[in-house]
């Protein structure tokens, strides 16, 4: 006669489950502000994949950016109405400021995008850090770390690692315009942020967001001129989409700034530059180089320490 076959005792007691409040509990203990610009960071990749594929389907960028100021506007103004506030705000020319600061930076980023690998892209736009806490330093009078200072430094070689520059002068790893653009918009990006933190002091978050597309919008389209695309439905829905995340990463960051020092919140967007690699693996079969794995993790461990660093 067989044994019978036993069950583990092991097996008899089934663990318990983590129970949705314990999950929600643990969500609970991460900063607002940092749910915000890690919502926002993944807005953006999400985005930032959207303008590569409608980019690759022949639709010129400024098109692209009149399209995600569009919806960006349209959204921006539901919410202020829906809140019951004057859409103009009150500091007009800082507002003004912030939204033709945000358009150069939008033109320079969208079109590194397009010219880029995204991961590289990402991982320029990301040391954006260094100059928000330089640009936070000098205008909103904000401390400057140790940490800071390390963010700063790893962020400059871990740029010139993935440049490579020859013996020469000559810009071996990365085209020089796209190089370019993407510093560029970096730093506009950092002008703009320390913007937001000044304003969010007095204006709604919703009318920040509002005077962005006000100006991108017209601008583009003026310098679009006849060389409008008419798109199919894909495009069309890509576009459109390219619109709803940037709104949903505008408002994570802007909420961010409200609630953290421009400084130190922006640092912990960097999980952007995994979204965006993961998403440049399997959509667009960019494996990243060994030169951006190096400058990249360079890079994004300045921003860490700068993040998580007390002094």
């Amino acid at each position: 006669m067989e044994a019978p076959f036993l069950i583990p005792q092991s097996m008899t007691k089934l663990e318990p489950p983590i129970l949705l409040n314990d999950r929600l509990m643990i969500l609970s203990r991460i900063p607002i502000a940092i749910r915000y610009i890690l919502l926002s960071a993944l807005a953006f990749a999400m985005m930032s994949a959207c303008v590569k594929t409608v980019a690759s389907y022949g639709i010129p960028v400024l098109e692209i950016i009149a399209a995600r100021s569009l919806v960006s506007l349209l959204l921006s103004f539901l919410s202020i109405k829906r809140k019951h506030i004057s859409v103009w705000g009150q500091n007009y020319l800082l507002l003004a400021a912030r939204g033709t600061v945000g358009t150069l930076a939008l033109f320079c980023v969208y079109y590194s995008i397009t010219t880029l690998p995204l991961a590289d892209a990402t991982v320029l736009q990301y040391t954006y850090p260094a100059f928000t806490a330089i640009l936070a330093l000098l205008f909103l009078g904000e401390s400057v770390k140790r940490s800071t200072l390390i963010c700063i430094a790893l962020s400059f070689i871990g740029l010139v690692v993935m440049v490579r520059p020859g013996a020469s002068g000559v810009i071996l790893g990365l085209p020089p315009l796209s190089l370019m653009a993407a510093l560029t918009g970096a730093f506009c990006s950092a002008v703009a942020y320390v913007i937001v933190r000044h304003l969010s002091q007095t204006e709604d978050s919703s009318v920040i967001i509002f005077y962005f597309p006000l100006v991108a919008l017209p601008v583009s389209l003026i310098l679009l001129g006849h060389n409008f695309v008419f798109p199919g439905f894909n495009q069309l829905l890509f576009l459109f989409l390219v619109g709803v995340f940037a709104q949903v990463g505008q408002i994570g960051l802007t909420k961010a700034m409200a609630l953290e020092k421009a400084g130190r919140v922006t640092s912990y967007s960097y999980v952007q530059v995994v979204f965006s690699a993961i998403l440049g693996i399997v959509f667009f079969a960019e494996v990243p180089t060994v030169w951006t794995l190096i400058g990249g993790t360079l890079i994004i461990s300045g921003a860490l320490m700068n993040a998580l660093g007390r002094s």
